[in-house]
């Protein structure tokens, strides 16, 4: 018996002294794992410094259950001499891969989500990989090895989608290991109390052909989750713009702003009745250094012109490269422009710049106003040099949510930047106006991180005063950049989604206020001023959740404080996209007012407020 003991593995003695624990502690241990599980379920992201402990002492735990687990008698495991079973050497190694990832995580909780995902995303596939190892072992039966190969397999696939969506990985990972530690629990709790009411031999039997072939099963459902997740994977990653060499800078450009650089014929959701180009040119950015931006072009097909020209800024697309309009499905309604076909109707042309570093090289200048005022100016100024556009001297800038703080921009800067442009009128629809009171109320909007993103990620980057690390949670920065990179157009803002609902119960992104400091400073800088010389229009829905009324409400007295005027209209039930659709009362108004402006009728100089 002594000599067979001492033959007996260290790992074995082990596991067989933690399974000889009275029953209580096993429960403890269960209810312990129960607990933990569901809180990190519950709230995934609460606090993603204390989430990283939490997830570390869910794979430490892990690897503990599974190196002394009371699966005793499975399909991996091995016997000692005297036929106590104990672990096989690829759940010791599996188990160790679980238990070294957890300690790191516990020995650096300040880890990024990104390097977190990392970490849990190589004990993925490693653990996986020692799995189909496994799964060759001689001795096993057929459904061990289909068990242990689906399941390998399912980890691997499951560790590369943790690195390939690394903001995500976090929340998903915490939710998988949640599960698992409250199964994990529940099952040894369940053991506990069965194994107080019958007999060890009957507890450590074998498991049935039934058991063992439904937990083949569950392996090759598990594989076949794995499969469809890194589909999905791909397509989302498939349906994203990319950029072409069109939006690629020459070697030499002009140094003056507004010139046309190059031009090509375009037809992606262009109405039958017009013609379209996609134009690259020069502008300017805030600092006075010259920059490259595109744009969209669109006349009437069958008309002489001169066309008055409506000069577009689009809403919010996004904040990467390739999120410009013109790359986009649908280059117009991305934008929230769905009035295209009307403006050709009426005999006017489109000039809709994508801005500054939307298709060209960035950073994009996200709600900073005086590079996208430049740049709605400068596509004007471009347009005129196409070859059969016969584009009028009218212009009326039109523009909605960031293009609507664009478009005040534009005509605040129209007189001193561009004095050769003939502005005969702005009209701003709910812009993003307020910037401190719009980014103060980021934690009550819908989708308030995904904007935060993109605000945070511009100011960071275009601004050496203004930091990620000083007004972004640490925790929070990858789940940040990662947001930013996506567009509002396109399949992967799915995924920026899931983490706007997981941090649902958490939705300050923000360390600090963050119009406090250098970025408040920087918010009120990019407040659109009261220097507009043209007739301003300016509407805004009553029932807008993203641009808040009220906030309109305070930018708008502002204005008029300063002697600004101002044609006010609120429109009762419209919220912040719907206001600009085809059945908004604003759009009948809208047009008519633009009709006036070409016209040359005069306006009010005052301030009106028109609720409808």
């Amino acid at each position: 018996m002594t000599e067979e003991r001492t033959r007996t593995p260290r790992a074995g003695r082990v596991a067989s002294w933690f399974r000889g624990l009275p029953r209580w502690l096993h429960s403890v241990l269960g209810v312990i794992a129960t607990v933990l599980g569901a809180v990190v379920i519950v709230r995934p992201t609460t606090s993603l410094g204390l989430l990283a402990i939490l997830i570390g002492a869910g794979l430490l735990l892990s690897g503990v259950l599974e190196l002394v687990g009371r699966r005793t008698g499975d399909n991996d495991s091995d016997s000692d001499s005297d036929g106590t079973p104990r672990p096989s050497f690829w759940r010791i190694a599996g188990a160790a891969v679980w238990i070294l990832a957890g300690l790191l995580v516990l020995l650096l909780p300040g880890l990024t989500v990104r390097v977190l995902a990392v970490i849990v995303g190589l004990a993925l596939i490693v653990d996986g990989v020692l799995s189909v190892v496994a799964a060759f072992r001689p001795g096993k039966t057929v459904d061990a090895r289909i068990a242990a190969a689906a399941l390998g397999i399912a980890e691997v696939v499951f560790g590369v989608l943790a690195l390939a969506w690394p903001d995500v990985t976090l929340i998903i990972v915490a939710v998988v290991f949640g599960a698992r530690l409250v199964i994990f629990g529940l099952l040894e709790i369940w053991h506990s109390i069965r194994g107080t009411r019958r007999r060890r031999a009957d507890a450590d039997a074998k498991p049935t052909a039934l058991r063992r072939w439904a937990q083949t099963t569950a392996a090759v459902v598990a594989l076949v989750l794995a499969v469809g997740a890194a589909s999905v994977s791909a397509g989302i990653h498939g349906g994203s713009p990319v950029v072409d060499e069109f939006y690629a800078a020459p070697r030499t450009v002009p140094d003056e702003p507004g010139k046309l650089i190059r031009s090509e014929p375009f037809t992606r959701d262009i109405p039958d009745n017009a013609r379209a180009w996609r134009i690259l040119y020069t502008t300017t950015l805030g600092d006075g250094s010259p920059a490259v931006a595109s744009g969209i072009v669109v006349i009437p097909r069958d008309a002489d012109g001169p066309f008055p020209v409506i000069d577009w800024t689009h809403g919010t697309t996004g904040f990467a490269e390739n999120c410009a309009p013109s790359l986009a499905e649908h280059p117009f309604e991305s934008g929230a422009l769905f009035l295209t076909d009307q403006i050709i109707d009426h005999g006017w042309a489109l000039v809709a710049t994508d801005y500054i570093g939307l298709g060209t090289k960035g950073p994009h200048p996200y709600l900073i106003g005086p590079d996208t005022g430049h740049a709605a100016l400068d596509a004007a100024r471009a347009a005129r040099e196409l070859d059969g556009a016969n584009l009028g001297d009218q212009n009326v800038v039109w523009g909605h949510s960031q293009g609507g703080a664009g478009a005040l921009w534009t005509g605040a800067l129209a007189d001193a930047y561009a004095p050769d442009l003939d502005i005969q009128g702005v009209a701003s629809l709910a812009p993003a106006s307020n910037l401190p009171g719009l980014v103060g109320n980021l934690d009550i909007i819908p989708g308030g991180s995904v904007f935060g993103s993109y605000i945070m990620s511009a100011y960071s980057r275009i601004y050496p005063d203004v930091t990620m690390r000083d007004y972004v949670r640490p925790g929070a920065e990858a789940i940040v950049r990662q947001m930013a990179e996506r567009c509002l157009a396109e399949p992967g803002v799915f995924v920026s989604l899931l983490d706007v609902l997981a941090l649902s119960n958490d939705p300050v992104i923000f360390s600090k206020d963050p119009t406090t400091g250098p970025m408040g400073v920087r918010l009120e800088e990019n407040t659109p001023p009261p220097t507009i010389s043209a007739p301003l229009l300016l509407g805004q829905g009553a029932a807008d959740q993203l641009v808040i009324p009220s906030a309109q409400d305070a930018y708008v007295e502002g204005l008029c404080g300063a002697g600004q005027q101002v044609d006010y209209r609120l429109y009762a039930g419209r919220d912040h996209v719907p206001l600009v659709e085809p059945d908004s009362p604003l759009v009948p108004d809208l047009f008519a007012w633009t009709e006036a402006r070409l016209a040359g009728e005069p306006v009010d100089p005052g301030c009106t407020r028109v609720e409808r």
